[in-house]
């Protein structure tokens, strides 16, 4: 009789020589001997297994890091998750700016290029849309029938180089203060879409008598209307079919001049790339999160900029940031936002650790102090050069950080606000997501979420389990960014993915 072919011993991770856990590549079944310890339990793809005895109290450690703490005794081969460990505050060692370091740029002769947009600002876009803005929620519906109305109309065929209409609306621009953190954010959301390098024009449709005002808008942040920018008001137009009609037909003048945008070859420098991850799992921070952080390295050395953000999701991971500070000024910012985090959840009766979501721990993620050592990885190993707050204008290059929540489409609006003009989503439980107007492309952590949802993925970083390394996973993301950046498309703007994305963050009470 022909041999049986000889069954293979699951894979495993030990991930850093101080941690009391291994990661469980491919799932183990009780009685399944790895590093000489055998398993007591079944353990699933990407969760934990204990490798030494934990006692109730101590902490568990992957990377090196604190991931939580155990609740109870836990003998070698157990599987290590949320019945038996659990998430606990502890000092953290900031070290502010002690690995900060002169990062030696590529000489300019060596950097990459890219095809794009050169605005008249003298910004960059890497897409050429029209978007039709609200002041208000309740001018989003007019808004949306403008935007329909064009894209209905065959007009655009007319236009082969403009990418489309997009109405971003949202939900809120009233009942709220008229000053303070939250209705700044709402202004600065707004101000960064209008101007993005991604829109070659901008229509803002307001009802008239809301709180956040477009004049004052304009007012502000200078704002002047000309070809590329117009706005207008559903009260003033006379309602909402004449404001339809105007809207149209403003749209149908400023279409011309947008289409005369013509791509042109520009430096990689140009490139501001927003890092995302979302339906995270117990690989993201193995494979599809340190090669996001390997293109960021890259980008960086080649003169680009790159914006990590999610603060809810570096939590805990924050010391491994400020020690990158370009100076402890820098660090002491990025201290203040996890500060005000902290007060944030305590004064809405909710903790930091609310994150991860229940996906997240179907996946292996036990903690949001695991979750955020995974996710910081997406930021490379470059200095960290400066913090901003949501939506704020980027203006330093190299490896920044911005002050957003966690939830991905109010993440991506801010960093879209504060001039990315594209991003890179790692996922590994299968986030659906698509970003107008900034391009989206999309790292499966894994070869089963890349399989099963093919569509939506651009990247498969799985085969990093098999062996590919790191490096050449992160030279294959930044040569993707580029194709995107010049216009090859992702498979969220094949599906038409980005028309409601657009979720500026709520900050403060709605009156």
């Amino acid at each position: 009789m022909p041999d049986r072919p000889e069954k293979k011993l699951p894979r495993t991770l030990r991930l850093n020589a101080r941690d009391n856990i291994i990661v469980a590549v491919d799932s183990i079944d009780p009685g399944n001997t790895k590093e000489g310890v055998t398993a007591t339990a079944r353990i699933m793809r990407g969760h934990k297994m204990a490798a030494q005895p934990i006692a109730k109290g101590q902490p568990v450690l992957k990377f090196g890091q604190i991931i939580g703490f155990a609740t109870e005794d836990i003998k070698p081969g157990a599987h290590v998750h949320t019945h038996n460990c659990s998430f606990a505050e502890f000092e953290r060692d900031h070290a502010f700016a002690e690995e900060a370091r002169e990062e030696p740029l590529l000489p300019s002769e060596a950097r990459a290029t890219f095809k794009g947009f050169r605005r008249a600002n003298g910004k960059v876009g890497t897409r050429n849309y029209l978007g039709i803005l609200t002041s208000v929620n309740c001018s989003a519906s007019v808004a949306r029938f403008i935007g329909e109305a064009v894209n209905r109309s065959g007009l655009l065929e007319q236009y082969p180089n403009v990418d489309g209409v997009v109405s971003f609306v949202h939900g809120t621009g009233c009942g709220l203060a008229g000053s303070g953190e939250g209705y700044e954010a709402l202004e600065r959301t707004q101000w960064g879409y209008a101007g993005h390098p991604n829109l070659a024009a901008a229509l803002v449709v307001g009802l008239g008598c809301e709180v956040f005002q477009i004049e004052r808008l304009k007012a502000k942040y200078g704002l002047i209307e000309g070809d590329n920018f117009r706005t207008m008001t559903i009260q003033d137009t006379g309602g909402t079919r004449r404001t339809i009609e105007a809207g149209v037909a403003r749209i149908r003048e400023m279409l011309p001049r947008a289409n005369q945008a013509r791509r042109e070859t520009v430096p990689v420098s140009e490139l501001m790339l927003a890092l995302q991850c979302g339906g995270s799992d117990g690989y993201s921070g193995i494979t599809a999160n340190p090669a996001l952080g390997a293109a960021v390295d890259t980008l960086v050395r080649h003169g680009g900029t790159a914006v990590l953000s999610e603060t809810p999701e570096i939590y805990g991971a924050e010391h491994l940031l400020t020690r990158r500070a370009r100076t402890a000024q820098v660090g002491q910012k990025l201290v203040d936002i996890i500060r005000w985090w902290q007060e944030y959840c305590a004064r809405n009766y909710g903790s930091m650790d609310n994150n991860p979501s229940p996906g997240n721990k179907a996946g292996g993620l036990t903690t949001i102090l695991e979750k955020s050592l995974g996710a910081a990885a997406k930021g490379g190993t470059t200095t960290l050069n400066e913090v901003y707050r949501y939506a704020e204008p980027v203006t330093a290059k190299g490896f920044v950080y911005m002050d957003t929540p966690g939830y991905d489409p109010v993440a991506a609006t801010g960093q879209v606000a504060g001039g990315c003009n594209v991003l890179c989503f790692t996922t590994g439980r299968g986030s659906a997501y698509g970003c107008k107007p900034t391009p989206s492309i999309k790292l499966a952590t894994n070869h089963d979420v890349y399989r099963r949802m093919l569509d939506d993925m651009d990247i498969n970083c799985g085969d990093i389990l098999d062996g590919v390394s790191i490096e050449a996973k992160g030279k294959e993301i930044f040569e993707t960014v580029l194709r995107v950046a010049s216009g090859e498309k992702t498979k969220s703007e094949l599906l038409g993915y980005g028309d409601n994305e657009f979720v500026p963050w709520q900050i403060g009470a709605t009156m």
